[in-house]
């Protein structure tokens, strides 16, 4: 089944209509981000989009790093009808081996409902929450 699907980091293969519909009617996270603010936050990114064999796009993750330190994870998602296919763990394993991120050693991100999937690639609750600090 996932060899009907394949990840491109090229940007320009990405369906910004399908990312923006996502972010802004299907997530809990993003619904008042601008159609301007998520073509911002792609191009300062490093983007992951999941494609059918027929390059529609049908899921999508980018993470904001430095290469070397820290990485952050966001955005992250499957459409719903592609849901179930084990298409979450193949970007995730994507993601996680990929070269330019070798070196880091600190990565986060948020989450209300993927717990699960995001602890089977070593993510984990705060080790030590009153030291980390937030601007809203």
């Amino acid at each position: 089944m996932r060899e009907q699907y394949y990840i491109s980091t090229d940007k320009s293969k990405l369906q910004l209509e399908v990312i923006v519909d996502f972010l802004n009617n299907k997530s809990y996270w993003a619904k008042t981000r601008s159609k301007a603010t998520i073509e911002k936050s792609i191009a300062n990114s490093i983007c992951f989009g999941v494609f059918t064999q027929e390059n529609k796009q049908i899921g999508f993750a980018r993470v904001i790093t430095d290469c070397a330190v820290f990485a952050w994870l966001l955005d992250v998602f499957i459409l719903e009808e592609h849901q179930g296919k084990g298409l979450g763990k193949m970007l995730m394993q994507e993601i996680m081996s990929n070269k330019d991120f070798a070196e880091i050693r600190r990565w986060g991100l948020g989450t209300d409902d993927a717990h699960g999937l995001y602890e089977k690639f070593g993510f984990t609750p705060l080790s030590n929450p009153a030291k980390m600090m937030e601007k809203i």
